[in-house]
């Protein structure tokens, strides 16, 4: 009896070893607390606009898909295009395969082509690891340049360039130039262009133009603004000057004294007022 005793305790213990017991106090090593959220206002500043601009671009081709589906049937009811694209599409009744030339069709014939989007390019150049920082403390009297990425938190007076990302929360008397450029209670007074993205935090004041592939303005703007693709001006945002784009999503709340012209939209504006 004493051998299968042991036998018995040794098996257990190998049970134990394989399947350890749950902690008492399981549910506090779940639960998982972000210390570092209040130290980063940059990068929360930023997660806001980029959700505000994912939305919008959904909307934007939610637009897109309606418009077309407008166009379509405006040339219907007017029978412009109608006999054309029966001629093509009649022998779908004894071909086989005839959905792609019935879909070439639909295509070429509702959407043309914007000469804007086309003749557009977009930076390419090489991107370094390399990020610089302008201390709050510091002032720079000339141009800066780079290869990486700059953070400015203190004074330039010249204007800015670089490859990556510029992130301004100070002072920046000249142009900026940069792959995606973010300003949080920022102070610019020069032009301000990107090969990417645009936001413009809260509190930021910007007296110059803006030219990006798409933007999101929540602070203030004196100059016009020419964006290829979505521009999203939030509640707080203050734009004085013409709106070029894409798309413009304007929130409740926001001011603008200009235009707002969507040049670069797919829609051929003109072939849908044809007699």
């Amino acid at each position: 009896m004493g051998f299968f005793k042991d036998f018995k305790d040794d098996v257990a213990d190998a049970w134990d070893e394989l399947m350890p017991q749950e902690s008492d106090d399981g549910a506090e090593e779940d639960v998982m607390v972000n210390t570092l959220e209040n130290d980063i206002n940059v990068d929360r500043e930023l997660s806001k606009l980029d959700g505000l601009l994912v939305k919008a671009e959904k909307k934007v081709n939610e637009k897109e898909k309606e418009d077309e589906k407008e166009v379509d049937e405006a040339l219907s009811l007017s029978g412009e295009g109608a006999s054309a694209v029966k001629q093509e599409t009649a022998p779908s009744s004894i071909v086989i395969n005839s959905e792609p030339e019935r879909k070439e069709v639909y295509r070429m014939d509702t959407t043309p082509a914007t000469p804007a989007q086309s003749t557009y390019t977009q930076n390419t150049v090489a991107v370094s690891d390399e990020n610089a920082i302008i201390t709050a403390g510091m002032t720079i009297n000339g141009d800066l340049e780079s290869t990486g990425s700059i953070d400015v938190q203190g004074l330039i007076k010249g204007n800015v360039t670089c490859n990556g990302k510029l992130v301004v929360t100070g002072q920046i008397n000249g142009n900026s130039s940069a792959s995606e450029i973010f300003m949080d209670t920022a102070k610019i007074e020069g032009e301000v262009s990107s090969s990417g993205t645009v936001k413009v935090g809260a509190g930021s004041v910007i007296v110059g133009n803006i030219s990006a592939t798409s933007a999101v303005i929540a602070g203030a703007v004196k100059g016009d603004i020419d964006v290829q693709g979505p521009v999203v001006v939030d509640t707080s945002a203050v734009v004085m000057g013409n709106i070029k784009s894409r798309s413009v999503q304007i929130n409740n709340g926001a001011v603008i004294e200009g235009f707002c012209s969507q040049a670069y939209a797919d829609v051929d504006v003109d072939r849908v007022f044809q007699v």
